[in-house]
């Protein structure tokens, strides 16, 4: 009843994005709306009870991996086995107890999901409750306690291996989107756990590197989605990253674990390693760890296995250490109804109404960069054929490269959307382009996945191109699909460059030689080299590994059924040089690194150094024009307790419906501190009808203002005058209204 009574609630929130039917004409942004059920004490009975009886043994044999995902049960006593499914895209396939080798299962197919980049780019809170809930629902009906997600690591430079996985380059944007996924994954009987806390922003020496961050640009950038995670979400577990924090494992980081998670934040969950990221035995456990997982050894000789038990006969960790770890644990398998003989959700797994879930992500993330002369949506009168180009367009991403995938039963590619979707007189010529080539030997280090031998990987194959360009010329129509895939863009490895691979500007340049109606359509998760792409063709589009249902949802968009109303969830640069982690030479680093960039993540670098970005922050085109009103704010005045609400009215001046993205940043330009240029601080998606108007209203806090003041360790509202810019993007924001904090 609880979750569809805050489904219900978030419904109505948002009933003028999804429908634009309400009767007043009035979106508001509710930042209250999402807010889960914290872990109790009303199992402590039970619990005291149990922890009586358990052996030492059975107790340590809960604080470690007895399984690849699974910690140990207590069959004598009812307690049962902590397990946990990885799920970035969706649940994971089942694997074997003691290796990483699928379990060759014929019941373990999924749901493919939009990744969260694609996910942050819908900019739209209720679609992150969708994806947590629908994703929660799988990973009941597969019987598991706990999803390895949501990731949420601030995407730091464009190269990352994971920013596919992460969400967003914005403190702001990420723990918006972050809260209603974490909700509606708990709204099921299951556990989030959120990940890689902290400050693991890049796959380079990922396993030992030393992140060095001062403490404002940690508490301002790094660490307030998983606050929010934590405080207005109640999310059950955190996930330890590998890398060093300020010397010091985040595993075993006593600052960040004990100090940070539990004793400021209240964190009343479960601490879990990454996978063999764990360095100590008694110094993890005192500083904050519960359990340690792990690769295939044996599970014995984890730490926290035989060792622990060692600690403890040796007296160099007390039983009653052991006993707040283990309450813990059964705590949390208790909320989630594991134990206690509750009714629990029974879940569903790779069903329509699912595929459909990822559906309506998928064609809301899209972006559309550049549309010169109406160029899209395609205009099919006269229309004889069409060539689809590029090995993205047949690619499936649901599998691929080092991270966790999805075994599932449908995956739509780009080119199968278009035969769904397409009139069955048009003629599809299709065309690979270009062949996708690595160095297997080297794959999983940074950059090196190159080809050995004379042939690399940015040469096209000659054959190839010609099938392309033949294709092209016979066709009244070209869209290419290119970009990126999991196999490239994969954790464990960073890329070298953000050029795009496997010769496909050349081949781009050399199809749009032939046939001026080239549409290019970019499948990738992170940002690439597009200039000289976005300076020839005609329309740009960008999709990302996007789902079961990705194929259709991008048909939809080229052929305009859907209108795109995605937004860049990060910056496009023009130049990987023009990205703060490569402007102060601070990325990969070596044994340290050091966050030169300070708060300067992201857009706040490109506005403060004045540098144009190839796309910005929060950019994307729609088929149709929107306006907006004069901004106004409910008050020009007000206390550092009371809450800012910004009203604009959105118009749709175009001929088709349509979805904006109203964005709100905030400036204080005569601040006695050093600050960015501007910080977004409010959102809200918005459906308008062509020639309608819609009254969009967004509630900030003013605490929302604050800046992390080092000296006396508190969160501080300056006072004086701020202006709030309000636009579509981070640099188109012009509509202005100003404040005074007192």
């Amino acid at each position: 009843m609880k979750k569809k009574l805050i489904h219900l609630l978030a419904a109505i929130a948002f009933i003028a994005f999804t429908s634009c039917k309400n009767e007043g004409n009035v979106a508001t942004a509710d930042t209250k709306i999402y807010e889960g059920k914290e872990i109790g004490t009303e199992y402590d009975a039970e619990i005291n009870a149990l922890l009586s009886q358990l052996t030492l043994e059975e107790k340590i044999g809960m604080l470690h991996g007895n399984s690849m995902f699974s910690t140990g049960a207590v069959p004598r006593l009812g307690i049962p086995e902590l397990k946990m499914a990885d799920g970035p895209l969706g649940v994971r396939e089942e694997i074997s107890r003691d290796s990483w080798a699928p379990a060759g299962l014929t019941n373990d197919f999924a749901t493919y999901y939009p990744a969260a980049g694609g996910l942050a780019a819908t900019w739209n809170q209720e679609m992150a409750y969708t994806f947590g809930n629908s994703v929660g629902q799988e990973l009941r009906a597969r019987g598991k306690d706990m999803l390895l997600s949501p990731a949420i690591n601030i995407v730091r430079t464009p190269l990352g291996g994971r920013t596919y996985e992460y969400m967003t380059e914005d403190p702001f944007l990420n723990k918006k989107m972050t809260v209603p996924m974490v909700v509606g994954l708990q709204d099921n009987d299951v556990m989030a756990c959120v990940k890689h806390f902290a400050a693991n922003n890049q796959e380079t020496n990922r396993d030992f590197v030393d992140v060095q961050i001062d403490e404002r640009t940690l508490r301002e950038i790094y660490l307030p989605a998983f606050e929010a995670a934590v405080k207005e979400g109640k999310a059950y577990s955190i996930m330890g990253a590998y890398n060093k924090f300020r010397g010091e494992y985040l595993c075993e980081n006593d600052y960040m674990l004990n100090k940070i998670l539990r004793d400021e934040w209240g964190f009343k969950g479960i601490v879990v390693s990454d996978w063999a990221a764990v360095h100590t035995t008694v110094k993890s456990l005192k500083s904050g760890l519960d359990i340690e997982m792990g690769t295939p050894k044996p599970f014995n000789e984890f730490f926290l296995a035989d060792k622990l038990i060692a600690a403890v006969k040796a007296g160099e960790i007390s039983e009653a250490e052991i006993d707040i770890h283990v309450k813990r644990i059964l705590r949390t398998l208790f909320q989630v109804k594991a134990m206690g003989g509750k009714d629990r959700v029974k879940g569903s797994i790779a069903t329509e109404a699912h595929y459909q879930d990822a559906y309506k992500i998928a064609s809301e993330n899209i972006v559309l960069l550049k549309n010169e002369n109406n160029a899209l949506p395609l205009q099919l009168d006269g229309v004889k054929s069409i060539a689809v180009i590029g090995n993205n367009a047949t690619k499936k991403n649901a599998l691929g490269g080092f991270g966790a995938g999805v075994k599932t039963k449908r995956e739509i590619t780009p080119l199968e959307g278009l035969k769904n979707r397409l009139p069955s007189a048009i003629q599809i010529n299709y065309a690979e382009g270009y062949l996708e080539r690595y160095d297997e030997k080297n794959k999983g280090k940074l950059g090196d996945i190159t080809l050995n031998g004379p042939v690399t990987i940015d040469q096209l194959d000659p054959a190839k191109l010609q099938e392309a360009i033949d294709a092209a010329k016979k066709s009244d129509i070209a869209i290419i699909f290119a970009g990126s895939n999991r196999d490239y863009e994969t954790e464990a490895s960073d890329r070298r460059s953000l050029k795009l691979p496997f010769g496909q500007e050349e081949l781009i340049k050399k199809v749009l030689a032939v046939n001026p109606r080239t549409i290019v359509v970019m499948v990738a998760g992170a940002p690439f080299d597009i200039q000289e792409v976005a300076k020839n063709t005609k329309a740009l589009v960008w999709s990302w590994f996007n789902g079961s249902e990705g194929g259709n949802a991008l048909a939809d968009v080229l052929l305009g059924k859907i209108n795109p109303s995605g937004k860049l969830p990060w910056t496009m640069p023009k130049n990987i040089m023009d990205s703060p982690a490569h402007a102060t030479n601070s990325f990969p680093g070596n044994k340290t690194v050091q966050y030169a960039e300070g708060i300067l993540v992201g857009y706040r670098w490109f506005d403060a150094k004045k540098i144009a970005p190839l796309y910005p922050f929060g950019y994307g085109l729609s088929y149709t024009t929107f306006a907006f009103d004069t901004a106004k704010t409910d008050k020009k005045e007000y206390k550092p307790t009371e809450t800012i609400t910004v009203s604009v009215t959105v118009k749709n001046t175009g001929k088709v419906d349509g979805k904006e993205v109203v964005q709100i940043y905030a400036t204080k330009s005569d601040s006695k501190i050093s600050r960015a240029a501007q910080e977004l601080k409010g959102f809200q998606k918005v459906g308008v009808k062509a020639g309608g108007e819609q009254l969009v209203t967004v509630k900030i806090p003013v605490k929302e203002l604050a800046y992390y003041n080092v000296t006396n360790k508190k969160w501080t509202v300056e006072p004086g005058k701020y202006t709030l810019h309000v636009g579509n993007s981070s640099r188109n924001n012009s509509n202005q209204a100003i404040i005074t904090i007192n």
